[in-house]
């Protein structure tokens, strides 16, 4: 039996006990939390309808025009009542100060599925019964790479806060990041995915792929068993596809995005295509709507920005690739001082720091960004930054939103879809379901029960719960210095499996109602090593003749 079944036949048997003609208790133990007077929308069963909700041990318990109540009530009049918000490319989901300036964009669950971590087992460990939200993250094939190949030493979990360093570091054994650039043998691949599969059986939510920052050292061959490794596990293969961004042919960036498509069909496997918002992506969307149509657990996300961020030392911005996106330095811009760079700055820089974080403009999604509001399936993920303020230093929970130095994404990006949506007149479930019920769906098909159970307002589901109102709902963080953090706004209530965590818009400290979504821990690895020799012999068709028949080599 799913968690999911489980859970509504526990929620029909106390219902039924309680119309058996027993005593019931008094009307404000009933409840945890009610939330009255609010518009319940809920994408799945697409009901839109002022309503009452009860909850009770971090559930659902009934949605109903029935007067109720409970120990702890919020009055939603005039606001939407929605599933908790769902992120599924957030970097700062490993760091308190990014918990907490999601939360106040109404994220309840920010996963990282596009870098992803390493040691899974320990990352989930140090969050456990001490995170605000709900945590969730794919093995990274990034940070695996950087093991085998630069031979790193990387005890304890890493995650997305440890990105900029670790690229760092990978210079220092031969001045060259080996994870970025060379391409793996035979043993170091089997290696490298041996360990990979090992996050996998620790419950890892897939594999992560920063490919196209490996463009120029991943093979072929190496792409498609990683793909191969999730895919034994029937889990996601999520990837910043290959050639992202690249306008020109032979090489366009379409390109990358069919080869793992390709790859993902060939297995059988459930696909995302992180942030399918550069040039090609209505080629991507095309191809991933007509695959749906023929049952393939396959979607892609966008963030509502015209500008997006990354590693002063990227491949794929380096003097001799960023002309192939259409773009040169005067695109690029220093968070640190708000300036746009040039070659001079970008040499100087990407010589003391290849990661250092910096905005990279694309002056064509100005054209498509009103576009995405509307693409079905198209998920709303921000690529959250780490949080770090001027100097580069972490920020930890009691920082100032002020001090915040990088991309707005980190802070504004889904109610940006909010208001950009009402801006366009782009329907409000519309809008919901790609805050929260789309990756909820695709997640829990992939057999994440945890998913199952979420993205939806429905009796029996968990009560990760946004509550905004649909009027003023609004992003503060902006591209200027001191306010590239600021909080959301507009989003006055949320809740984590049933505990309010934001109420009349202010964190509430020292709760910790966060739950791991993650898949069981198995007893044995999946990963069968590759053998040359064997692996050929496989492909090999018997050779048939008329006098021998079928079975001679």
């Amino acid at each position: 039996m799913s968690m999911r079944r489980a859970i509504l036949l526990l929620v029909a048997t106390a219902v039924a006990v309680g119309l058996s003609g027993c005593q019931s208790p008094a009307a404000s133990d009933l409840f945890d939390v009610v939330i009255l007077n609010g518009r319940v929308m809920d994408p799945e069963t697409e009901l839109d309808a002022v309503r009452n909700v009860g909850i009770r041990d971090g559930m659902i318990v009934t949605i109903t025009e029935a007067t109720i109540s409970g120990a702890d009530t919020i009055d939603a009049r005039d606001h939407v009542v929605a599933p908790g918000f769902i992120d599924t490319h957030n970097h700062a989901a490993g760091n308190a100060w990014g918990a907490k300036v999601g939360l106040r964009d109404g994220v309840t669950t920010p996963m990282d599925l596009e870098l992803g971590t390493l040691n899974v087992d320990a990352w989930y460990a140090d969050r456990n019964g001490r995170w605000p939200v709900n945590y969730g993250a794919a093995a990274s094939h990034e940070f695996h790479r950087m093991q085998v190949l630069d031979a790193m030493v990387m005890d304890g979990p890493k995650d997305g806060g440890d990105f900029g360093a670790l690229r760092n570091a990978s210079y220092e054994e031969n001045d060259v990041p080996d994870w970025a650039v060379t391409r793996a043998s035979l043993d170091q691949l089997n290696t490298m995915i041996g360990n990979i599969d090992e996050d996998l059986r620790q419950g890892a939510l897939g594999i992560a792929s920063t490919t196209g920052y490996m463009a120029n050292g991943i093979t072929t061959l190496e792409l498609f068993n990683v793909q191969r490794a999730a895919a034994n596990y029937g889990r996601v293969y999520a990837s910043h596809v290959r050639l992202l961004g690249n306008n020109n042919p032979p090489t366009e960036a379409t390109l990358g995005a069919f080869e793992q498509i390709a790859n993902g069909v060939a297995l059988s496997q459930p696909l995302l295509l992180s942030h399918n918002n550069n040039f090609g992506w209505w080629e991507v969307e095309e191809h991933l709507q007509r695959l749906r149509e023929q049952g393939y657990n396959v979607w892609s996300e966008y963030y509502p920005y015209t500008c997006g961020s990354s590693t002063i030392g990227s491949e794929f911005i380096k003097p001799d690739a960023i002309g192939a996106l259409g773009l040169d330095y005067t695109n690029m811009v220093d968070p640190r001082t708000g300036e746009n760079m040039d070659r001079a700055i970008y040499d100087r820089i990407v010589a003391e720091d290849p990661a250092y974080i910096i905005i990279l403009c694309i002056p064509a999604r100005e054209e498509w960004l009103p576009m995405w509001l509307e693409v079905p399936h198209m998920t709303v993920a921000g690529d959250q930054m780490p949080p770090v303020d001027g100097e580069g230093n972490s920020l930890g929970w009691d920082d100032p939103y002020e001090a915040y130095v990088g991309h707005p994404r980190t802070a504004g990006t889904h109610a940006k879809t909010l208001r950009l949506a009402r801006e366009h007149g782009v329907p409000l479930m519309h809008s919901i379901a790609q805050n929260s019920y789309w990756s909820a769906k695709h997640l829990g098909d992939a057999g994440l029960e945890a998913m199952q159970i979420r993205g939806r307002m429905q009796e029996g589901m968990v009560a990760d719960i946004t509550i905004f109102d649909p009027e003023t709902v609004t992003d503060n963080a902006t591209y200027v210095i001191g306010s590239n953090g600021l909080p959301s706004t507009g989003i006055p209530y949320v809740l984590v499996h049933g505990t309010v965590v934001v109420r009349e818009s202010e964190i509430v400290e020292g709760v910790y109602p966060g739950q791991p979504i993650r898949y069981p821990v198995e007893q044995d690895g999946r990963w069968v090593p590759l053998e040359k020799q064997s692996y050929l012999e496989d492909l090999l068709a018997p050779v048939f003749t008329p006098d021998i028949g079928i079975g001679s080599r």
